[in-house]
């Protein structure tokens, strides 16, 4: 095998900017496994199936863990600036990267409502003389400004969310 001709990090005149340090992309990764959503809607299942839902959990996590080393090891032996979609497109054809970024695309834009409507949900126990539509609303807005200002303060935002679940 030869080495990736590419870099693994890009240089300035590709206009690519390094605004993450570690400390974000560990407080998104456990935003990303622990959120509210979690605490939401496994306390109906776990009261539901009893052990069943442990042993359910603990075995998606290990698909999860299973599927994230080989994605690890696909973006050391090709490392790009895309996202993982650029994995399909090369290894399947065109048409795949391109399904897989609008899967994507669409689930995040789905899943940004759900979010808004949980943390609007917690903040509504909280805080219940203003209705929970009211916080979604503030709460989403509020993510749109940030997403459109910088990277920065949107995972300042996330990381203090995360914090307060």
């Amino acid at each position: 095998m030869e080495a990736p001709k590419q870099s693994a990090v890009p240089d300035a005149s590709q206009g690519l900017k390094n605004g993450l340090k570690s400390r974000h992309l560990t407080m998104i990764s456990i935003a990303g496994v622990i959120g509210g959503s979690l605490f939401i809607g496994s306390g109906n299942v776990i009261y539901s199936a009893g052990p069943a839902a442990v042993l359910a959990y603990a075995f998606g996590g290990l698909l999860i863990l299973l599927i994230m080393r080989m994605l690890g090891e696909m973006a050391v032996l090709n490392p790009d600036s895309g996202s993982f979609s650029t994995y399909a497109d090369r290894a399947i054809g065109r048409w795949a990267g391109f399904t897989i970024g609008w899967l994507y695309w669409c689930s995040w834009a789905l899943l940004m409502g759900w979010e808004a409507y949980v943390a609007g949900k917690i903040l509504n126990s909280w805080f219940p003389f203003i209705p929970i539509h009211r916080y979604l609303h503030i709460l989403m807005y509020l993510m749109q400004l940030l997403r459109f200002h910088s990277v920065h303060l949107l995972n300042i935002l996330r990381a203090v969310e995360e914090c307060s679940v």
